[in-house]
């Protein structure tokens, strides 16, 4: 057991409660996040175009820096010495270097028209203002990964709070910056939303640092006498362990491309790109409960698994309250008020968003159930269940999609519901069949 992370045998329902809720409130700030700057878009020149353009440039984004969003956990679950810090850092860097290449590779003129034009189908339009909001986002990946290496030390080492407070500094600056590219510099929606997106999240991996400061000072304070674990920590091992999560964080985030691919050719294709982001943003906050569960579980589960079901539970109860909570909005007169007044909609789209955003409800409880999954394996080390699960899922999404898309011509945004929950049922239940492996491993 690390130095930094307190005695599993100390852990109460407060002691997971006192976890979750600062890592809930990040997620729930992020959540925020995407319908702020989707409202700012919608109030500016052309919305309906520059939304659909803001939706396909941060898809792309996040499927490249999808390699290394799987870096809270790593460090989360690994970093319990000086040499396992100094040896996951430098993975982490190699990564993020990597990452930054495909960026830069992508923004090259004629593979971005490549994808945006003759993979995804986009109109010229929207194309062109996608290319222009991800030269923003350039940095975004690799900012992505340094302050997740940071904030899964923060984790381990009892500090989560911390998290919570550098995704404070990441929503102001970005919404600064958000009110300033849109009233200052008159830039295209689409462009404003990659600036105050791309921004904030390089004020937070700073802040992640700082914040993280005495738990890697003590880190290092340690005599390699202390690092039995890290000195069995050969790169070979972080591959071996490192690999299926990337794979799995790249299969989750091509749901997004592949969701605007699906789109693209479906029918009302220009409304459907436009309102899906906000419907997902919908969803994401009632997700945010579930999404936290992970890490929860990777530090407090226990070294033989002896606070499973107290974990569990907690998922379930989690899991439930969201999806009780999204139910609440979509199928209640709350729910124009949520796409016209809040997401900035126009009537028509808000009324058209409303069948695809019930189809989504379950998508909360679905998630705390995957996250808790999820985490009892990161915990045991044992990460290839997991990548056959996404892989599963992915192929659920696209089966339906296509189903839906195809055959039976259904609009776009309505398909998206019922694919992408499909997708998790699929992901749920592979994961519960493969994850039946005994004992967590220490």
């Amino acid at each position: 057991m690390s130095p930094n992370q307190k005695p599993a045998a100390a852990l109460t329902s407060r002691t997971a409660l006192n976890y979750w809720l600062p890592l809930q409130a990040t997620w729930l700030m992020m959540a925020v996040e995407g319908p702020f700057v989707a409202a700012i878009i919608a109030r500016l020149a052309d919305p309906k175009i520059n939304l659909a353009a803001f939706g396909v440039a941060t898809s792309l984004a996040w499927i490249v820096e999808s390699p290394i969003v799987m870096m809270l956990s790593a460090s989360n679950a690994l970093v319990q010495d000086k040499i396992a810090f100094r040896r996951l850092r430098r993975f982490s860097t190699v990564l993020n270097a990597a990452v930054t290449a495909v960026m830069i590779l992508l923004l090259l003129p004629p593979v971005f028209r490549w994808i945006a034009r003759g993979v995804i189908g986009l109109p010229e339009d929207v194309a062109r203002l996608s290319a222009q909001s991800m030269i923003f986002l350039i940095l975004w990946p690799a900012a992505i990964g340094y302050r997740r290496f940071y904030q899964g030390i923060l984790i381990r080492g009892g500090k989560p709070r911390g998290v919570a407070w550098g995704t404070v500094v990441r929503l102001s600056t970005m919404a600064a910056t958000g009110v300033v590219l849109a009233l200052a510099v008159r830039l295209p929606g689409a462009c404003v939303g990659g600036g105050a997106l791309g921004i904030g999240v390089l004020a937070e991996a700073a802040a992640s640092r700082f914040m993280a400061r005495g738990l890697v000072r003590r880190l290092r304070s340690q005599s390699d006498e202390e690092c039995a674990f890290g000195r069995a920590l050969t790169l070979d091992k972080i591959g071996r362990f490192y690999v299926p999560l990337a794979m799995t964080s790249f299969l989750s985030f091509s749901v997004h491309p592949l969701t605007s691919f699906f789109l693209g050719r479906s029918r009302m294709p220009i409304e459907s790109l436009a309102v899906v982001p906000v419907i997902m943003g919908l969803a994401f906050i009632f997700r945010t409960g579930g999404i936290a569960v992970q890490e929860v579980v990777i530090a407090l589960a226990g070294d033989r698994g002896e606070h499973k079901i107290l974990l569990r539970r907690m998922a379930g109860t989690i899991g439930l309250a969201g999806t009780l909570g999204m139910a609440a909005v979509v199928f209640s007169p709350l729910a124009p008020v949520w796409m016209g007044k809040i997401s900035g909609l126009s009537p028509d789209l808000a009324g058209f968003a409303l069948l695809p955003a019930r189809l989504l409800v379950l998508l909360p409880f679905l998630e705390a159930v995957l996250a808790y999954r999820r985490g009892i394996l990161v915990r045991a080390r044992d990460t290839n269940p997991i990548a056959a699960a996404v892989l599963v899922q992915i192929a659920m999404v696209a089966a339906v999609f296509w189903l839906t898309v195809g055959p039976l011509g259904m609009i776009g945004a309505t398909a998206a519901g019922i694919a992408l929950t499909a997708g998790y049922l699929g992901g749920n239940g592979t994961l519960f069949i493969l994850s039946r492996r005994g004992p967590v491993r220490s």
